[in-house]
């Protein structure tokens, strides 16, 4: 393999898969390192025991916790990256997001781009992701430039009886942003099924819109472009004045090999983007590459969230459930007047999550039982903004042991909204004293583990003394580094950041392709 590339990307998800994507046509010689390999396509693939119980696809890592305390966090090292196990929920960040939000706990800052600059590229990336949805319905959505590229998902009876009751009660659901292949006008040609296994799972007839199947596959059928799976990024190394990066050092098989670019552009997610650059420490950079500000690694923010079932007095036989969301009180409610956040549905919950789950508490539970608990629930994902604050941030010793320092905050709001949500389900055909919070994080009781909406390690700005990045999210202190996960959210809102993320990496790409050219 020839060494020298003019753009190697590391990281291969909802930022790097994109931007292999965008910059695949320019001709340049691109190279993609992802850590991971292809995630295997097989029949565990939908098996929610060996998902949820098993922990199939969460690869092997070790972080810690701010008191030392080892835990294995939630992440999914694949082509693709973290969006091979996703919900597909891609939704816009609010117009207001973009803006200083004062919330019950403080401040959510100001971005250094307006909403309008992005509008472009969220619609590029709707396009680019086959999202369903229908605009007007969700009181809180931005302005479009157009509607969706794909209709709405269409409720199943349980789920059409749910919207219909939320709307009877005066409220405004509206269809969830989806980023499925589904063609329901004919269902004998579409890629996606409608299954119950989608979200938190990987999709094994490929249906899911992921960074792989949208952004690497694509990209590979250039000749210019090159892929190296199980390379994992260990160090970026610079020139001797320290203003560029010339190469990124790799371990392949074992050995360590070194790859030399002309654009670095680093995509690893919040964590690991962090952990790189603050590995990549020289003479020039002591404090860690991009560090000048003693920014990079802090601020790191994923969202105070809350996954319960509620259980429904009649059974809920839906298949595909993901297709409501309600944002009413996303900047908050009469008698309270901080943003709380959206609320959304998640996919169905199966017997063998429980399990998964809860396994100290399901042991002696017969699986029939857990079985007919699921036959009964109608699953919601409740998410609330959590504030960016310098001290919750990530750190690296000289062994690359990743800590993970956090401390939660703006949790008033978060209470607020699951005390909505069950003053509304008597309303809603349900047991309002039975909203059972679930941990869909598996088997582990730390929350920080859950990092699948982590974000803001390397925020972006205008004062290299207070941010990592600039506004084309190239680092301040070098000429040819770029990155373009969600490391550099200013904030995180309280919707999925994956939309946001790809939107930007489109946005970069844009940039990347005039300064190519």
């Amino acid at each position: 393999m020839d060494k020298r590339f003019d753009v190697i990307i590391v990281g291969s998800g909802a930022g790097g898969g994109t931007l292999a994507r965008c910059l695949a046509p320019s001709r340049k010689n691109i190279l993609i390192l992802e850590r991971g390999d292809w995630l295997k396509r097989e029949a565990q693939n939908w098996d929610a025991e060996a998902v949820f119980q098993r922990n199939r696809y969460v690869s092997p890592d070790t972080w810690y916790d701010r008191d030392g305390q080892p835990f294995q966090p939630q992440v999914h090292y694949f082509v693709g990256g973290a969006t091979k196990m996703f919900g597909a929920a891609l939704y816009r960040l609010r117009h207001e997001d973009f803006g200083e939000l004062r919330h019950h706990d403080g401040t959510s800052p100001a971005w250094p781009i307006t909403y309008e600059e992005l509008e472009p590229y969220y619609a590029q990336a709707e396009l680019m992701y086959h999202v369903h949805g229908l605009r007007g319905h969700d009181p809180t959505e931005p302005p479009a430039s157009g509607p969706y590229p794909c209709p709405p998902v269409s409720n199943e009876p349980r789920t059409q009886k749910l919207f219909d009751d939320l709307t009877a009660a005066d409220y405004h659901p509206f269809p969830a942003p989806c980023a499925i292949m589904l063609d329901e006008q004919n269902m004998a040609y579409s890629t996606c099924i409608r299954c119950q296994t989608c979200d938190g799972f990987p999709c094994l007839v490929h249906a899911k819109a992921d960074a792989e199947i949208v952004g690497v596959r694509p990209a590979l059928t250039f000749p210019n472009v090159t892929l190296l799976r199980n390379a994992k990024a260990i160090k970026l190394e610079t020139n001797a004045a320290g203003t560029a990066v010339t190469s990124v050092v790799a371990e392949v098989a074992g050995e360590k090999e070194v790859f030399r670019g002309d654009i670095i552009v680093v995509s690893c997610g919040a964590a690991n983007t962090a952990k790189l650059l603050l590995m990549s420490a020289s003479d020039k950079h002591p404090n860690g590459l991009a560090n000048g500000s003693d920014q990079v690694g802090r601020n790191y923010m994923f969202h105070n969230s809350q996954a319960v079932l509620a259980i429904s007095r009649e059974p809920n036989p839906t298949m595909f459930q993901k297709t409501i969301a309600l944002n009413d009180f996303y900047f908050g409610m009469e008698g309270f007047g901080y943003p709380m956040g959206n609320i959304q549905m998640t996919g169905k919950s199966l017997g063998p999550m429980y399990r998964g789950e809860k396994p100290l508490e399901t042991a002696l539970l017969p699986i029939g039982l857990l079985n007919e608990l699921a036959q009964h629930a109608v699953d919601f994902w409740l998410t609330t903004e959590d504030l960016p604050d310098s001290q919750n941030r990530v750190t690296v010793d000289r062994s690359g042991n990743l800590t993970l320092s956090y401390t939660p905050n703006n949790q008033v709001p978060q209470q607020k909204l699951f005390e909505k949500l069950k003053s509304m389900l008597s309303h809603l055909g349900m047991h309002p004293e039975h909203l059972i919070p679930r941990n869909i994080y598996m088997k582990t009781a730390i929350p920080i583990a859950g990092c699948a909406h982590q974000a803001g390690t390397c925020r972006f700005g205008t004062n290299p003394k207070t941010s990592v990045l600039d506004t084309n999210c190239k680092a301040h202190e070098l000429g040819n580094l770029y990155v373009v996960d969600t490391s550099f959210f200013v904030s995180i809102g309280a919707v999925n950041p994956s939309l946001t993320a790809i939107a930007n990496a489109i946005r970069v790409g844009d940039h990347l392709l005039q300064r190519l050219a």
